[in-house]
């Protein structure tokens, strides 16, 4: 058995929203297998804690606050990142949720879900690609939905945001595949992350639980995803032995897309 797949030793990694969430859990667990990672986040003590965290484990991490739908920011960023770093992984995780159709759904609101989630992801690659171009090629790695996918009942923006995620991950990759660039996204199903703690904090107060276990069970395995276990699919599909791999995106979600019925 070879112990040393998946390794990204001496690998520099962007991750957007890397201080919380699906994020952090990709950060440390590309720093436990050799990455050194920028994490890139607007919230600054949630990305100092976990460039902490990495730190302690003896891996290696440096933070950035940024705004991924400020245009200008992304640039100052990744420019000072790029300028004494190779790139060779960016992860485009950064994002925000939003509940609601098309009728309760503000002007503001959609505005806001465009600007993070999909100019977001627009402009982290942009600022990037140039340089794995001239470096001799990556991976970049989006994180799309199962909204993406199939109809959820009140995302009627959150799905929109993801939708175009995904038709950018196609279109990047078809563009960049003589570049050596790989592009691959994932879709995850429900994930317990903090997010979830929260929603149902403040709209089922006092029913916590009870929603919790009723939303698990939307997955046909009956639970929720980890963090960790989406990290761990993004840990190989960053890794040299996905090389084959571009232009496709990976649901990891408890059979929601196949087997609900």
């Amino acid at each position: 058995m070879n112990e040393t797949k998946f390794r990204l030793d001496g690998k520099h990694a962007i991750v957007t929203g890397g201080g919380s969430g699906i994020g952090n859990a990709i950060a440390r667990t590309f720093a436990s297998n050799g990455a050194f990672v920028h994490i890139v986040d607007i919230d600054e003590d949630a990305a100092k804690e976990t460039v902490g965290t990495i730190e302690s484990s003896s891996g290696s991490a440096s933070y950035h606050r940024c705004d991924v739908a400020n245009r200008s920011n992304v640039k100052e960023i990744f420019d000072e990142i790029i300028s004494s770093n190779r790139i060779e992984i960016l992860v485009n995780n950064a994002g925000i949720a939003h509940v609601g159709n098309v009728e309760s759904t503000t002007e503001d609101e959609f505005d806001r879900v465009f600007s993070v989630n999909v100019k977001g992801v627009f402009n982290c690659m942009f600022a990037c690609i140039e340089h794995m171009k001239k470096s001799g090629g990556g991976v970049i790695l989006n994180m799309a939905s199962i909204a993406a996918s199939i109809g959820l009942e009140d995302r009627f923006a959150y799905s929109m945001s993801k939708g175009a995620v995904l038709a950018m991950t196609y279109a990047t990759a078809k563009d960049y595949i003589d570049s050596n660039i790989r592009v691959v996204s994932i879709s995850p199903a429900r994930v317990h992350t903090p997010f979830v703690d929260g929603f149902l904090s403040k709209n089922y107060p006092g029913r916590e639980q009870e929603m919790f276990d009723k939303l698990s069970q939307t997955q046909p395995i009956g639970r929720m995803g980890s963090p960790l276990e989406v990290a761990d699919l993004a840990l190989y599909l960053c890794s040299d032995e996905a090389g084959f791999v571009t232009g496709t995106d990976f649901p990891i979600d408890g059979g929601f897309l196949r087997l609900n019925t």
